[in-house]
C-alpha cells in the first residue's frame, strides 16, 4: 500500500485546476487543502481568477489557509495556498 508521504513542512504540491472537470473542481480543491499539513503549500494554477472560490475558502478555512498570488495575468493565474 502506497501512502502519501509528506516530505517536509515547506513542500509545495501542484494543483492544476484546468485539468479538472468544472463540476468537480471546488470539491477537489477542498479535498487537496484538507490533506495539507501545517506549513505545506498547494500551488494552484487556473486560466481565470477564481474570486468565488477564494470567498468560499475564506468562509471555510478562515485564517487556517494563507492565500498569496504568485501570478495574476489574464489567462494565467497562480496562487499559493499555505496551510497555517
Amino acid at each position: 500500500m502506497n501512502a502519501h508521504v509528506h516530505t517536509s513542512p515547506d513542500a509545495i504540491y501542484p494543483f492544476d485546476a484546468r485539468g479538472v472537470a468544472k463540476r468537480f473542481r471546488h470539491a477537489a480543491i477542498f479535498g487537496a487543502l484538507d490533506s495539507l499539513h501545517p506549513g505545506e503549500t498547494m500551488r494552484f494554477v487556473n486560466d481565470h481568477d477564481p474570486l468565488p472560490l477564494l470567498q468560499q475558502l475564506q468562509a471555510r478555512y478562515g485564517d487556517a489557509v494563507q492565500i498569496t498570488y504568485q501570478q495574476r495575468d489574464p489567462g494565467a493565474i497562480v496562487i499559493d495556498f499555505v496551510r497555517v
